[in-house]
């Protein structure tokens, strides 16, 4: 990197800042986590290292300008780790990984009085990470410390509540109150999802896939029958549908069966 930077390197890399290459880091990420679900080992040793290229680059920028280094920060991490783990590194006794969380929870919130910022338990979360995995977060954090419900049935029965909100958001016909009950219902489901053990994020994903490969199975099957999908009425891509629904879950439960 230090050569693809220097005079007579590559103009690309030597025009690069640290917002310019933002974009990167994030989509490296995602293609990462593209490679950890195929389960092609050789797939995700490549897309670690796109990610470790993002470190590198602007470790070297930030090197250029004598601020750190890569060596910086490996060694700001290495202390890190051991500080937030004195349960290894320490006298620090726990009993399960619920005790590790909390003791994290509290060393964080130790090292920002440290540093004179307010500790607040739901600080420090990226700004741009994407809203669910966000309240998923803020979720986690604040049960931590206690503010949770005990069971599932409020859970489930705030998601009811936060529903007949929008309803009636919509029934008064208010665009910035809808908006903001959508929000409400969104982050009651979420915290369902994490109460019962499911990322929401996750989640969602799943039922997006399957949502477009049952669409897609719609396109083939009109495609077959030389249809056009534009001139189907709704009730026929509605039948088509659920056709494709039942024969999923023959598939499904054929499966099972033979797995037993």
């Amino acid at each position: 990197m230090a050569r693809l930077r220097a005079p007579g390197g590559c103009p690309w890399d030597r025009e690069q800042t640290h917002a310019s290459i933002k974009p990167n880091l994030i989509e490296e990420s995602y293609e990462t986590l593209d490679a950890i679900d195929s389960g092609d080992p050789q797939k995700l040793k490549e897309e670690l290292g796109d990610v470790l290229l993002q470190v590198v680059f602007h470790a070297q920028m930030a090197g250029e300008q004598q601020r750190f280094d890569f060596g910086d920060i490996a060694a700001t991490l290495a202390a890190k780790l051991v500080r937030r783990h004195p349960h290894v590194f320490g006298a620090v006794k726990v009993a399960n990984s619920g005790e590790v969380l909390k003791n994290w929870e509290q060393i964080k919130r130790g090292e920002k009085q440290a540093a004179r910022e307010f500790p607040s338990v739901v600080s420090g979360i990226p700004r741009h990470l994407p809203a669910l995995l966000k309240a998923e977060q803020v979720q986690r954090k604040v049960s931590r410390v206690g503010f949770d419900w005990k069971t599932v049935a409020p859970v489930a029965a705030k998601v009811e509540e936060e529903l007949a909100e929008v309803r009636h958001a919509v029934a008064r016909r208010q665009p910035a109150e809808v908006r903001e009950e959508l929000g409400d219902l969104l982050f009651a489901v979420v915290n369902l999802g994490r109460f019962l053990g499911h990322s929401a994020e996750a989640a969602l994903d799943g039922t997006v896939r399957k949502f477009a490969r049952r669409f897609q199975e719609i396109e083939r099957r009109l495609h077959a029958q030389k249809r056009d999908l534009t001139k189907c009425s709704l009730a026929e891509l509605d039948a088509l549908w659920e056709q494709i629904k039942r024969e999923e879950k023959r598939r499904k439960k054929t499966h099972r069966q033979g797995t037993k």
